[in-house]
């Protein structure tokens, strides 16, 4: 039994080496394709409806999404700033835990959930049905085609989107202040222009552009690599999905170690309350 556990983990740990090798290889030929012909305008015909899906197409949830997080966080952190006397900086650590954390997590959990499942079944079912396969007959690169693209739209959309969130999380904290907490409207703006600054802003969308390359990759490998039937699709897109969302946490994490390296080497350490 021991030795049937033993073979088991390493069979295991064998796949998994080579699917990362696989998927390495996957970005290689992304990155390849990408500076390689895939940024001519021909290539890219379907990129306006592409960005309309991913972009136009995910505003309404991230903006709900990010509005309640922010109004939730004002209910959380009022009752503890308040036994401090300092309820009227509440501002501060809102717009800086929205900016910074919450903002660009929640804005790539979002997408890798509404966009990624929905990149990985498009290609899935394109590979499960041979229309990959066609592509390579005809000549065309589906990376170049079908990925590039998509990639493309991750990338650069993400970004935008994070801003988004971040805003709406920032006001939705305002409006549960001042209207529900009685929290003064002036000082919640003052305290969160004093708490937060441009660079911590920047370290948001910095990440942002990492994770929506993380979702991008891992969905059109997954979609390229599903295995043969719905199943194998149905298969894909959860994997998908919990890899996109790995991916954004540990990314997440040695960003905030590195950008906040940065931060302490470039200026003074401030808090909250001055």
């Amino acid at each position: 039994m021991p030795t049937r556990a033993i073979a088991n983990l390493g069979q295991q740990t064998t796949a998994a080496i080579a699917a990362f090798g696989d998927f390495c290889i996957f970005v290689w030929q992304t990155i390849g394709w990408l500076f390689g012909g895939g940024l001519r305008l021909k290539n890219l015909r379907n990129l306006p409806e592409l960005m309309y899906e991913v972009g136009v197409r995910s505003v309404p949830v991230i903006g709900i999404t990010g509005a309640f997080v922010g109004m939730v966080m004002a209910i959380e952190t009022y009752t503890q700033l308040r036994a401090l006397g300092q309820e009227e900086r509440i501002g501060s650590l809102i717009g800086l835990s929205v900016v910074k954390q919450i903002g660009p997590v929640l804005a790539a959990v979002m997408l890798a959930g509404r966009i990624g499942g929905a990149l990985t079944a498009e290609l899935g079912t394109m590979n499960v049905t041979e229309q990959l396969d066609a592509l390579r007959v005809m000549g065309a690169e589906p990376i170049r085609y079908l990925v590039v693209p998509r990639f493309l739209c991750c990338l650069f959309l993400l970004p935008i989107l994070t801003i988004y969130s971040d805003v709406l999380g920032v006001v939705g904290g305002w409006a549960v202040s001042v209207y529900a907490l009685n929290i003064p409207s002036d000082p919640y703006w003052r305290y969160s222009a004093v708490g937060v600054d441009t660079y911590q802003v920047m370290e948001g969308i910095i990440k942002s552009f990492f994770f929506g390359a993380a979702i991008g990759l891992i969905s059109c490998y997954k979609g390229f690599r599903c295995g043969s039937g719905a199943s194998g699709v149905g298969r894909a897109c959860t994997e998908s999905f919990v890899l996109s969302f790995i991916a954004i946490i540990v990314l997440n994490f040695f960003f905030a170690k590195l950008l906040k390296d940065i931060y302490y080497a470039l200026y003074p350490v401030t808090g909250i309350f001055g």
